[in-house]
């Protein structure tokens, strides 16, 4: 609950000081944002990558896209989780520290979109915790969230698959976060449409 009093008097890195003083003024921009980690307890899993794509003025912006795998080497190994899909993937991969300044430089003071979002927002403060970084002030928006207002419906959840599939909207292979961002990006515009969200 007052986590925020290990941040203070703490010297942050350049690239965190150089995010927090974007929030001066409100972005028009969105990134859909899907997070793949080892599972589902940020205190003990890990971050193994990272799909996002940028949202402006209702476009899907193709060419503004973020795309990082962590080899989490230590973690897998230590779970005795095999290492073949990262070997594998055409991702680019990064350290998680240098991922995750390159995922902050990216996203700036964006609204964060996603699916389940405050989950990949508290792994990705459990991995700004471990750099010596306070947490995202990013607003961030659910997309499952945004379907129940639209519905009124309170207690059923739903997957990104079912989300898609309510909306008409092609399955992908989904072989990467990157894929999920983009069905994510898709489903967020239709909804934001229907809710008349500025």
């Amino acid at each position: 609950m007052l986590d925020w009093l290990k941040n203070i008097n703490k010297e942050h890195p350049e690239f965190w000081k150089n995010y927090t003083s974007k929030f001066d003024k409100k972005s028009n921009r969105y990134v859909s944002l899907s997070v793949e980690t080892t599972g589902l307890n940020p205190n003990k899993d890990v971050i193994l990558s990272f799909g996002a794509i940028a949202v402006v003025n209702d476009t899907i912006l193709i060419g503004d896209t973020f795309e990082i795998a962590i080899p989490q080497y230590k973690y897998l190994h230590d779970n005795g989780i095999t290492n073949d899909f990262l070997l594998e993937s055409a991702q680019p991969k990064l350290a998680e520290p240098a991922a995750i300044e390159a995922f902050i430089n990216y996203i700036g003071n964006a609204t964060l979109v996603g699916h389940r979002i405050h989950f990949d927002v508290a792994m990705i403060n459990e991995a700004l915790e471990k750099l010596a970084c306070g947490r995202l002030k990013n607003e961030a928006l659910d997309i499952e969230i945004m379907y129940k207002k639209l519905h009124d419906i309170g207690d059923k959840n739903f997957s990104l698959d079912e989300l898609a599939s309510l909306f008409k909207i092609p399955k992908t292979e989904r072989i990467s976060t990157t894929d999920d961002a983009f069905t994510i990006a898709l489903l967020f515009l239709k909804l934001k449409s229907r809710l008349k969200l500025q």
